[in-house]
């Protein structure tokens, strides 16, 4: 039950993410909830690095989702550099 409740929050920040940042992105929906997981473990490490969370502790949803901006801003660099083919 663990694993689905992370896919249904990885998506949704996955959604959140995608909605908030500007232009469009061509993800799938498997993407879209790797990018909303990404973004949780993302926020967690930042914020126990920045002595937000303790450790042990999750990011909350608006911490996911800064993570899942951030984590898209850098994927849309990586993919706007790389030559296409």
């Amino acid at each position: 039950m663990h694993i689905l409740w992370t896919i249904i929050v990885g998506f949704l920040v996955g959604v959140v993410a995608k909605f908030i940042y500007p232009g469009r992105q061509h993800m799938g929906w498997i993407l879209t909830i790797l990018l909303g997981i990404g973004g949780a473990f993302l926020a967690t490490f930042l914020g126990q690095w920045l002595h937000i969370y303790q450790p042990g502790q999750v990011a909350h949803f608006i911490g996911a989702v800064v993570g899942a901006l951030i984590i898209l801003f850098i994927y849309n660099l990586i993919r706007r550099t790389a030559p296409s083919a």
